[in-house]
């Protein structure tokens, strides 16, 4: 964790590069010298050696960040070094952001089901004025663990209640259409894609800001258990599925850092929540579904049902003809196929906010692919009875299709859609095993770009 609090009993840690390395160790004395050559560390990434008193206690720490600092060079150190406060003894001038947001997200832990855990170590960064790196890191630990709670603890009842605990904090206004009134207010996919549920569906609507402020519309694919519906999923299919609400969790994490930092927008959430479940009054395959844009939809397969809720979160969106609108969704396996489990996946219909998201993604260590809404593939989403077909009739360019079906329902908004992982795979500096916030840095850096443009 990081704090920006001074601790006396703090171990010193300096932060070397390897481009600084050289210069650092020739002004050292001889017996730093000889430990550092002993330890052969040459302020590579995630690397440490400390530096001993004659009485043997530690009197200082000298932490490598590599080539480039950033999170993949200094995400593994608050694991790696022991469980003790440190203390920067200077703040890097190019590297500080950098620094503290790799150990602030490499401090991340899911405790909440297990009794023992090993402590993170604690980074103290007396007077800094890169507090604000704090939110960003609160942010993205509140998407982390909303996607890594199970689904017994993260139904759509519970998903609500975390969203009003954001909009408490921000005095922030929330509504719930719940259950029946949604189909009262032309919510259909969301009511029949979670009516074998026991959790009510529900649409949860969050507004912030001042009504003058350009309209920044967030909306997130909330299926907090995804089984496949009747087209059930296998068991290994099935395994991960609580995180088919990361899409939900990103856009909720990206709302509260946005309004953290007070961005003057008028900014607007809308999650739909369900649970995608098998029971005798489950949607079927055939079935056709009048949306809220007044587009009929035939139902292909009932595993492709985060594009249905999404279409009538998008409609609703686009009423209000906001300046930008997002989405976030947990929607295809054909993404990952495309750009793999660590890069987001990213369409949009503005060339310009394209440019600025992708190249923020790689200022920041927050990949984003863009990949085509190419509109020849339009034609395998028709359906012989109904105005769409929620699966395509070819399954090539999957994440393509899913997208150009979600486009259908946007109109007049320069939108941008995520298809994500939304969860790590594997254990990476600063990104462990688990949930995670993909493109919400990138995304975040954008919004903040045009707020002050």
């Amino acid at each position: 964790m990081i704090s920006f609090e001074t601790n006396a009993s703090a171990l010193p840690l300096t932060c070397v590069s390897a481009a600084e390395f050289s210069t650092w160790l020739d002004n050292q004395p001889e017996h730093v010298k000889n430990t550092v050559s002993r330890s052969k560390f040459k302020g590579q990434g995630n690397r440490f050696v400390e530096i001993v008193n004659n009485d043997g206690s530690i009197a200082n720490v000298v932490a490598g960040t590599g080539k480039k600092p950033g999170l993949a060079s200094i995400g593994a150190l608050p694991t790696a070094l022991p469980a003790n406060a440190y203390q920067l003894t200077e703040e890097p001038v190019d590297s500080a952001y950098e620094i503290l947001l790799g150990w602030g997200l490499g401090s991340y832990k899911f405790t909440d089901y297990k009794r023992k855990v090993k402590p993170a170590a604690t980074l103290h960064v007396p007077n800094s004025d890169l507090q604000h790196v704090q939110d960003e890191v609160d942010a993205i630990g509140l998407c982390r663990d909303l996607i890594n709670t199970p689904a017994s603890d993260m139904l759509p009842q519970h998903l609500e209640a975390a969203v009003r605990t954001v909009a408490n904090k921000h005095d922030a206004e929330l509504t719930t259409t719940l259950d029946k009134k949604l189909l009262k207010q032309g919510f259909r996919t969301i009511y029949t894609v979670g009516q074998a549920s026991v959790a009510e569906p529900r649409l949860l609507d969050l507004t912030w800001g001042e009504e003058t402020h350009p309209k920044i519309t967030l909306v997130g694919k909330g299926v907090c258990f995804d089984s496949g519906g009747l087209d059930l999923k296998s068991a290994a299919g099935m395994r991960t599925m609580k995180k088919d609400m990361g899409g939900a969790a990103t856009a909720l994490a990206l709302a509260d850092l946005i309004m953290k930092r007070k961005l003057p927008v008028r900014l607007r959430l809308l999650i739909p929540a369900v649970e995608n479940a098998v029971a005798g009054n489950a949607y079927r395959p055939g079935d056709i579904i009048h949306t809220y844009k007044g587009l009929t939809v035939e139902i292909g397969n009932t595993d492709a049902e985060g594009r249905l809720i999404m279409c009538d979160a998008l409609a609703l969106a686009c009423e209000e003809k906001p300046e930008l609108l997002v989405d976030f969704s947990t929607l295809t396996g054909a993404a990952r196929t495309a750009v793999g489990t660590e890069i987001a996946a990213m369409f949009t219909n503005d060339d310009g906010v394209a440019d600025s998201i992708v190249a923020a993604g790689e200022e920041l260590d927050d990949p984003v692919c863009r990949l085509p809404l190419y509109q020849g593939y339009r034609t395998g989403l028709s359906s012989r009875i109904a105005d769409l077909c929620n699966i395509a009739t070819f399954s090539e360019g999957g994440a393509i299709t899913a997208a150009l079906f979600l486009e259908s329902f946007v109109d007049n908004a320069s939108w941008v859609h995520f298809d994500i992982m939304a969860y790590n795979t594997k254990n990476r500096p600063a990104r462990p095993i688990g949930g995670e916030a993909m493109g919400l840095r990138a995304t975040f850096r954008h919004i903040e770009n045009r707020c002050r443009s």
